[in-house]
C-alpha cells in the first residue's frame, strides 16, 4: 500500500469523524438523545475532556500533548508496520488521533455521540475516532496472535 494511499484513507476517516461530530453539534442539543433502536442504540450529544470511560477528566492539554507525541512517533515508525493488518491498524490509529485531537484543539473537549446499552449495562458513549482507535488495537492484537501462532 502506497504512503499516499494510506494518507488518503487516514484523511477520509478523520473527515468522516469530524463530519459526524459537526452533524451532532448542529442537530442534537447537548445531553439530548435520539433513540435509533430503543433500549439499545441512541445518538446522544456528550463531550469528554478526559479519556475513555471519563478517566482523567479535565486533562485536555495532557491528551493533546500525549496524542501529538504518539502521532509523530507513529509517523516516524511507519515502516515498522508491515503486513495488511498492521498497516490498517496504523492508518486507523492515526485517523483516530487526528479526529480526537482536532476536537480538543478546536472545542476544548471531544464530542461523543454513539450510545449503546444492553439490558442494564450502559456502555460509555464514543465516536468514529474512538472506533478507529479500538479497531486499530484489535488489529494489532490479532496480528500479534497470528504471529505467535505461526512462530514468527
Amino acid at each position: 500500500m502506497k504512503v499516499l494511499n494510506s494518507w488518503g484513507i487516514i484523511l477520509l476517516l478523520a473527515l468522516l469523524d469530524q463530519a459526524t461530530k459537526v452533524l451532532v453539534l448542529r442537530f442534537i442539543p447537548f445531553q439530548e438523545s435520539i433513540p435509533l433502536v430503543p433500549g439499545f442504540f441512541n445518538l446522544t450529544h456528550l463531550y469528554n475532556t478526559g479519556a475513555a470511560f471519563g478517566m482523567l477528566h479535565d486533562s485536555n492539554l495532557f491528551f493533546i500533548v500525549v496524542s501529538s507525541v504518539a502521532f509523530v512517533g507513529l509517523v516516524v515508525m511507519r515502516r515498522h508496520f508491515e503486513g495488511t493488518l498492521m498497516r490498517w491498524g496504523w492508518m486507523l490509529l492515526l485517523a483516530g488521533i487526528i479526529g480526537n485531537v482536532s476536537d480538543r484543539l478546536r472545542l476544548g473537549h471531544v464530542v461523543d455521540f454513539l450510545d449503546f446499552q444492553i439490558g442494564g449495562y450502559h456502555w460509555p458513549s464514543f465516536n468514529v475516532a474512538d472506533s478507529c482507535i479500538c479497531l486499530a488495537a484489535g488489529l494489532f492484537l490479532l496480528e500479534s496472535l497470528i504471529k505467535s501462532h505461526d512462530g514468527r
